[in-house]
């Protein structure tokens, strides 16, 4: 069994992302896949960040969405390789693949405290 686990809200974060892209005219579809890369990021700050309350940064300048998610760990997110992709099994190991795939790039930069981890996304995608 596992433990129960919940989340911190990120309703707030997912507003403001929602917000900032439909100001700046962006596709139904293209809001759907920030906002699942942003709860991807999100829920992984928490659960191996270690950070209670992730902060996110949210960013639309000139047609590209920045949206950078950071936690207190300073351990960079590594993706799982595996020529077959995730194990289709595993309960975990799927979500760096999954930003991948939504957003037009991606990546992880140290801070003085921790890490922030950060998608970009095209509007012209």
């Amino acid at each position: 069994m596992f433990p129960l686990e919940i989340p911190p809200d990120w309703s707030a974060s997912r507003e403001e992302l929602r917000v900032a892209m439909a100001r700046a005219g962006w596709r139904p579809d293209l809001v759907a896949d920030a906002e699942l890369a942003l709860l991807e990021l999100f829920v992984n700050a928490w659960r191996h960040g270690g950070s209670p309350a992730p902060m996110v940064v949210i960013v639309v300048l000139d047609g590209v969405l920045r949206v950078s998610v950071s936690d207190a760990s300073p351990a960079l997110p590594v993706q799982r390789d595996g020529s077959a992709g995730p194990d289709p099994y595993a309960l975990s190991g799927r979500g760096l693949c999954l930003v991948r795939s939504l957003t037009n790039r991606f990546g992880a930069d140290p801070r003085e405290r921790g890490k922030s981890v950060w998608f970009e996304l095209d509007s012209a995608a």
